[in-house]
């Protein structure tokens, strides 16, 4: 007889063995059934979980570099500074544009506390910003209402201005404010739109959600004035990078251009989002562990359940075992025929795994409002690791039944 058909004989004749014992074995399965279904669970929550952790940080800006203009100290720091480097200028965009590499976006950015504000905020002053109109998708800013200010705006100069979640209740209250006026120190602006709340936006230099937006050259042709003199033209540069470049060697390149300009004077700084890379990192590899630690320990209660039925199995048939072998069974036919029981026990029991792991992954997302990712390769790890268990589980018992004395087992009773 061929190989392929002493397997087919062996897998009918632990067929036939199993469906005489089918409560047992059905508990038995079950043991493999609620095993992978609970390692697909868990990955599709773990997939799904990493899948909001890492947008969440993505749109706090993992690909983001913020350069940021250092403040002098006195006004004698300013005129020192003043003899080898410009300060942060609206050339240095122009540089960074023409030489960084896997350059996506760039926007300016100059800031003023305004002394007066009209309506009055119920709460505390915010700043004014002016930015290009790329800020916005930049810092993945969402707007509530209305839009953000547009290219054309910018090159208009147009009195309009967009606010930030804070700002926008300190100052019109739960009201919507698109299409109203508010007046920033001696001019008059029209809010175009509102933005959503931004998730972490507070610091301790400021909030954020407290800010009034309008575009720079706006900024610079409506609030300019001699105050201005007494600080470097640019507050920071804000630069968003390409896919699949490396912010770290993107921040170098950066800090290098930079002090060519500035002649080596420490006047700037460059931060690339370590923190947020670093937790990206993180979160994967807890996820990962996470998900290994579940698959073992599920799928080895599942075997010990397969190693336990086998063993029982031989126990009750040691008379059979004896008599094949008395009659010219050799012991690898004899360790076949359990081992086949074993994987086809973890096969069947790891394919309706498979259906109970989306069934449970399905109610989990209706019922709880989780994300849930059920992957390819999710099922084919927990279906594989079923089967090796199967395989693992089922040798022992397998070689003990294989290795009785036939005399011995026709004694058995």
């Amino acid at each position: 007889m061929s190989q392929l058909g002493r397997i087919g004989t062996d897998l009918a004749l632990a067929s036939q063995n199993l469906r005489a014992q089918k409560t047992r074995t059905m508990l038995t399965g079950l043991g493999m059934v609620f095993g992978v279904g609970a390692v697909i669970g868990m990955l599709a929550i773990g997939a799904g979980a990493k899948q909001e952790s890492l947008r969440m940080i993505e749109s706090l800006g993992v690909r983001n570099l913020m350069v940021d203009s250092i403040p002098p100290g006195s006004p004698q720091q300013l005129q020192q500074r003043r003899q080898t480097s410009p300060g942060l200028t609206e050339r240095d965009v122009r540089i960074l544009v023409s030489n960084l590499n896997g350059l996506d976006q760039i926007s300016a950015r100059r800031s003023l506390h305004p002394a007066k504000l009209l309506p009055q905020p119920t709460k505390a002053m915010p700043d004014v910003l002016g930015v290009a109109p790329a800020y916005a998708d930049i810092h993945s800013l969402h707007e509530l209402e209305g839009n953000f200010f547009d290219d054309l705006d910018n090159a208009a100069s147009a009195p309009v201005c967009v606010l930030g979640q804070n700002a926008k209740v300190s100052l019109f209250g739960y009201t919507p404010a698109v299409g109203k006026y508010i007046k920033v120190n001696d001019t008059w602006l029209r809010v175009s739109g509102v933005l959503d709340e931004q998730l972490g936006a507070a610091d301790a230099s400021r909030d954020w959600n407290n800010v009034i937006y309008v575009p720079i050259n706006t900024f610079d042709y409506r609030f300019y004035d001699n105050s201005f003199s007494q600080k470097d033209d640019l507050d920071g540069v804000d630069m968003s990078l390409k896919p699949n470049v490396d912010s770290v060697a993107a921040a170098q390149v950066v800090t290098a251009i930079l002090n060519s300009t500035h002649h080596d004077t420490d006047d700037f700084t460059v931060t690339v989002p370590a923190a947020l890379l670093a937790q990206q990192q993180q979160t994967q590899r807890i996820f990962t562990l996470v998900m290994v630690a579940i698959a073992a320990i599920s799928l080895l209660v599942g075997g010990i359940g397969i190693m336990n039925i086998v063993l029982a199995t031989v126990m009750e048939r040691t008379r059979e075992i004896g008599v094949r072998r008395a009659t010219g069974a050799r012991r690898s036919d004899i360790l076949r025929q359990f081992l086949a029981e074993a994987v086809l026990i973890s096969v069947s029991g790891g394919a309706l795994g498979i259906m109970f792991g989306y069934i449970l992954s399905w109610t989990i997302a209706a019922t709880a409002h989780w994300t849930t990712i059920v992957s390819t390769w999710s099922i084919i790890i927990a279906f594989g690791v079923s089967v090796g268990v199967g395989v693992i589980f089922g040798i022992y018992p397998a070689r003990k039944a294989a290795r009785i004395d036939p005399i011995e087992a026709l004694r058995y009773e």
